[in-house]
């Protein structure tokens, strides 16, 4: 059995850890996951939780809106978050289907502060990791993640577990 995954962005990177993550959650289906460009309706950095929940939301359904022939339409936002002490980065993603909903929240690092510093200015996580890191693009690769943890984890390995926590109540259904 086929299973239809429209996911909320183009980024390579969320579309493949949301593959790897439903062929995991849905081990005995072809799962065929694409990706559309569709706003998050929030700041291109979102500087709190609820505002990158927020953005994942409204990412799944834009993806949903503009994709409606598909069995699940995904939103993946990252975000910070900033006190006193430091700033931390973190995602959400949101999932939908016909008939239910599921999110998760990744894990939480904490970020350098020369970042911190940039992303103060206005910059974009993403940018502000090539300025830092003297690198292009690193968000749809390994980003800060990988960076920061010399590719022990990268951005898509840090998404998974989340696409699949976000994936409890399909699996588990008769409890949702």
């Amino acid at each position: 059995m086929e299973i239809k995954v429209v996911v909320g962005s183009k980024n390579p990177v969320k579309v493949n850890c949301t593959k790897a993550a439903f062929e995991k959650a849905f081990p005995d289906h072809s799962i065929i996951v694409e990706g559309v460009s569709v706003p998050s309706g929030v700041s291109d950095q979102p500087m709190t939780d609820q505002e990158t929940w927020t953005g994942a939301k409204n990412r799944t359904e834009a993806a949903k809106s503009e994709f409606n022939q598909a069995d699940y339409w995904v939103g993946i936002e990252g975000g910070i978050s900033d006190s006193k002490n430091h700033m931390e980065a973190f995602a959400w993603v949101y999932i939908l289907s016909k008939e239910q909903q599921g999110q998760a929240r990744t894990a939480t690092f904490q970020l350098p502060p020369k970042i911190r510093d940039l992303v103060n200015q206005g910059i974009e996580l993403g940018i502000a990791d090539d300025m830092v890191f003297n690198r292009q693009n690193s968000k749809q690769s390994n980003g800060a993640v990988g960076i920061l943890t010399k590719d022990l984890i990268d951005r898509a390995e840090y998404y998974e577990p989340a696409v699949v926590l976000a994936l409890i109540p399909f699996v588990n259904s008769e409890l949702y």
